[in-house]
């Protein structure tokens, strides 16, 4: 079942008109989004060397559940209204605490400090490589 719904998700972005990000650029562009509703802490992972199922973390911290929420919110329009770019899955939305969109290539962790600090994704995956944030403005 997951093989089909990723294949539909993938007939999904190849048809969206303006989706030219490579994974580095939507990491980046994501992480510009998040920067841009002030999430704090905002780093991207390089996940290639280690994971077979994403190319990127981004990882960010809201300062409690509500902006946690507003950053998700802000990603998820934003890209859907960009290229049509949804999420395959998203978990933890409801709650706020720690809610992951998985973009395929890219995986947004929206934190609250809290949880950032106890699941310590950074330093799980300490050998993954940093990548900068630079790059892509949110309003571009």
């Amino acid at each position: 079942m997951a093989s089909t719904e990723t294949a539909a998700r993938l007939r999904l972005l190849s048809k969206a008109p303006n989706q030219t990000l490579t994974p580095l650029e939507q990491a980046r562009r994501i992480a510009s989004l998040a920067q841009d509703k002030l999430a704090e802490d905002v780093v991207i992972l390089d996940m290639r060397p280690a994971l077979s199922y994403t190319d990127f973390f981004v990882i960010c911290t809201g300062r409690n559940a509500r902006q946690t929420k507003a950053i998700w919110d802000e990603v998820h329009e934003r890209l859907k209204h960009e290229g049509r770019v949804l999420p395959l899955r998203v978990e933890g939305a409801s709650e706020g605490s720690w809610i992951i969109g998985d973009y395929l290539d890219t995986v947004l962790h929206v934190f609250t400090p809290e949880a950032r600090d106890y699941y310590r994704l950074e330093e799980l995956w300490g050998d993954a490589p940093l990548v900068s944030v630079e790059a892509a403005s949110a309003t571009a």
